[in-house]
């Protein structure tokens, strides 16, 4: 059936004299053009004023630290995260949703407890907590951000 779809649309394409890749933008057609996307993971194009910050873990010194207690986790992670935002020349209250995946549910209390305490000064980004099976390392959390340059 897609095979139908995609011959009508080529049809239609060749009818109307139209190139689709006429229309598209430099960008769009380098992304064309270059590798795959592979599994869950894109690729980034084109400019923006947004920063994204992927699988952050508490790890100090290159070692995750798994057996730590899930307080300390949170705490590395988001010492980690500020390192980061600091790099991009970012703080806490540049950060626009925050997800926050736990390998055990039980531990939101102390997430929060941690979360609160380091947005203390500014305001509480949006965030959402996802239940995994297991993280990279033993992991108990894991943190994906969006930021947003001013």
């Amino acid at each position: 059936m897609s095979q139908q779809i995609a011959a009508q649309d080529d049809r239609t394409d060749r009818e109307n004299k139209i190139s689709i890749n006429e229309s598209l933008s430099e960008e769009s057609k380098r992304q064309r053009d270059s590798i795959d996307n592979v599994g869950a993971f894109g690729m980034r194009t084109g400019e923006s004023d947004l920063i994204f910050f992927q699988g952050i873990l508490p790890e100090i010194n290159g070692t995750i630290r798994g057996s730590e207690p899930i307080d300390e986790q949170i705490e590395m992670c988001l010492d980690r995260l500020e390192l980061m935002l600091e790099n991009r020349n970012a703080s806490l209250s540049d950060i626009m949703k925050v997800e926050i995946q736990l390998a055990d549910a039980g531990a939101a209390a102390a997430v929060d407890s941690a979360y609160e305490s380091r947005f203390d000064d500014v305001a509480f980004p949006p965030r959402s907590v996802v239940g995994v099976c297991s993280l990279p390392g033993g992991a108990d959390v894991q943190l994906d951000v969006i930021a947003a340059e001013e």
